[in-house]
């Protein structure tokens, strides 16, 4: 992973923008971690035996190996109707949600918390049947200036046959993968980041470069992990490798308050994974691109104190949900979420201890 030398381009500063000249470059010798006392976030990197407590790992048997293997089981005549994407504009940038389909998610993840009898209402509210639900993925592309910058690039072919719609999608709209500028991961699980490789081993984005967090290349490169990472996340962690692996020397890291391009900064939501980042777009009230801080705008808004079973860090992913989706409310920032219901776009308004959806 990294360029031919053998080293990674880490971009740093609180200001900086991609591809400006301080970059440096991290030595290959050792796994690129943030130091303690560069971090712009006051955060540290978790070591990887450190980051799951034993009551919240998933069972690689019965939960992370199925879902993840899921697509050899599906006929792939049946995949994702092609979407239309949903536009509009905020601030200086242009945005372009686009669908990737859907993924299916059994009880076990979407509601660890929650007794057994409770679970059929809750997952029919999201469309689910009595054993699972469907959640969507949706991905911004943004026009800033010359750039066309894509946030995470769905599950292609290496997750579940109901997504992987991105590049059908993008090319009915008229758009070239090969002029995207711009890649950036929210974070490298298999369906944020395993359309990074499209079916004949090519990239999709052949001319882009690829930006993912500091701590999150760290964690996922562990060249140790299948003794540093307990067995649920060795398929994760296997699918990361692969596709950072094919990126090579058009990775470039980050660390939170970085921009990527002016506009549009690096905003540490770490929990779901030890490197998950946002990213907050400036305008006249900011818009907050969240990934996976807050899976569903129906659960985790109504219940924002539940776990999600593949949350890395699930005390720490709690703590980050509830600052993102108080913080929100009370400043009415609009946000784009990755599994809420296509297009995914909208508001967080508090009702006591909860929240409630509001589509934009």
């Amino acid at each position: 992973m990294g360029r031919p030398d053998g080293k990674v381009a880490v971009i740093t500063g609180a200001n900086s923008a991609i591809g400006l000249a301080t970059a440096r470059r991290f030595e290959r010798g050792g796994l690129p971690r943030l130091n303690e006392n560069e971090s712009t976030s006051n955060e540290r990197v978790m070591t990887p035996s450190n980051t799951v407590g034993p009551s919240r790992r998933l069972d690689a048997s019965n939960i992370a190996a199925g879902y993840i293997t899921r697509p050899n089981d599906r006929d792939e005549s049946s995949g994702p109707p092609q979407v239309a994407p949903h536009a509009f504009s905020h601030g200086a940038f242009g945005i372009r949600v686009f669908s990737d389909g859907f993924i299916m998610l059994p009880a076990e993840v979407i509601l660890p918390d929650t007794p057994r009898s409770d679970r059929p209402a809750i997952l029919a509210r999201l469309g689910g049947n009595a054993e699972e639900a469907p959640f969507h993925v949706n991905i911004p592309l943004i026009q800033s200036g010359d750039d066309l910058i894509l946030v995470d690039l769905g599950s292609g072919d290496k997750f579940q046959a109901s997504a992987g719609a991105l590049e059908r999608n993008l090319r009915a709209a008229g758009v070239d993968p090969g002029a995207i500028t711009k890649v950036v991961f929210t974070h490298v699980h298999p369906d944020h980041a395993g359309g990074t490789i499209r079916p004949d081993g090519r990239l999709l984005c052949p001319n882009a470069q690829y930006i993912v967090s500091e701590a999150e290349y760290a964690y996922w490169t562990d060249r140790n992990y299948e003794q540093t990472l307990p067995s649920a996340l060795h398929a994760f962690a296997r699918g990361s490798q692969r596709d950072l692996g094919a990126i090579g020397d058009r990775l470039a890291l980050v660390r939170p308050g970085d921009e990527i391009v002016p506009g549009m900064r690096v905003v540490a939501t770490r929990g779901h994974t030890p490197g998950h980042v946002s990213f907050e777009l400036a305008g006249s009230d900011p818009l907050l691109i969240n990934g996976d801080v807050v899976t569903s705008n129906l659960v985790f808004f109504e219940h924002p104190d539940w776990h999600f079973g593949f949350d890395t860090e699930p005390e720490i992913a709690l703590s980050t949900r509830r600052s993102i989706l108080d913080r929100v409310a009370a400043e009415k920032i609009k946000m784009l979420g990755y599994h809420w219901p296509y297009p995914g776009v909208g508001y967080a308004e508090r009702t006591g201890s909860t929240f409630r959806f509001i589509s934009a």
